[in-house]
């Protein structure tokens, strides 16, 4: 009798994990941010090398481009590429509101992006958004622009030195709207569009996707 409880207890703690683990998967598929074509999020900006293969895998020739990576609960995955791969958005600057006091430019800077990266989940941050909770800006979407770039002005971020000590205030309320990649500046660069080739299966670039992590 020993023996029969002994085997009983080794299926049954596997048995126990499967269905831990299935259960774990099937509610981390509900947890991917679902946002509108059109709304408000924060921007943020990082650093990539010219010719950057980042996580969707896109061509190297795409940093050659406005790109960015997006928060990861809204790019769809946490590694490689996600839905939001390749998808093109209008980006509108409104204001710098971690300043004191709240910068607002007199200027509208707008500028069409290309997704191409994702900005992991983390604890705190700007891209620590999920389904449940937004990110401190009080926003579920957080664009990490790939600047400074050869494709971006320079003085695309407006500042006051003169009234705050410094040009870069890091974080911006912008609105979004989800266009075309016709409008994209890399659109009529064929070695700008599509996925590395030789990553296979590993990459997922579109030209002009539609609809991915829409609600």
């Amino acid at each position: 009798m020993s023996s029969g409880k002994y085997r009983t207890s080794l299926y049954s703690r596997p048995l126990s994990l499967y269905f831990i683990l299935s259960f774990f998967h099937a509610t981390q598929a509900t947890e991917w941010i679902q946002y509108p074509s059109d709304g408000y999020a924060t921007m943020t900006h990082y650093t990539i090398p010219q010719g950057f293969i980042a996580a969707c895998g896109c061509t190297g020739d795409s940093t050659d481009y406005p790109t960015t990576a997006m928060n990861q609960m809204a790019y769809g995955s946490s590694t490689s590429y996600g839905p939001s791969c390749g998808r093109c958005f209008n980006l509108t600057l409104l204001n710098a509101f971690l300043s004191n006091p709240p910068y607002y430019p007199d200027v509208t800077n707008s500028i069409v992006v290309k997704v191409t990266d994702l900005c992991p989940l983390s604890v705190s941050g700007w891209c620590n958004a999920t389904s449940s909770a937004p990110n401190a800006g009080g926003h579920y979407i957080n664009f990490d622009l790939a600047w400074p770039s050869s494709s971006i002005p320079n003085d695309f971020f407006p500042s006051d030195p003169s009234l705050y000590g410094y040009s870069d205030f890091g974080v911006w309320n912008i609105s979004y709207q989800s266009v075309s990649c016709e409008s994209w500046e890399g659109w009529n660069h064929v070695a700008a569009l599509g996925s590395v080739a030789n990553l296979g299966y590993s990459a997922c670039c579109p030209d002009n996707p539609t609809d991915a992590g829409e609600s």
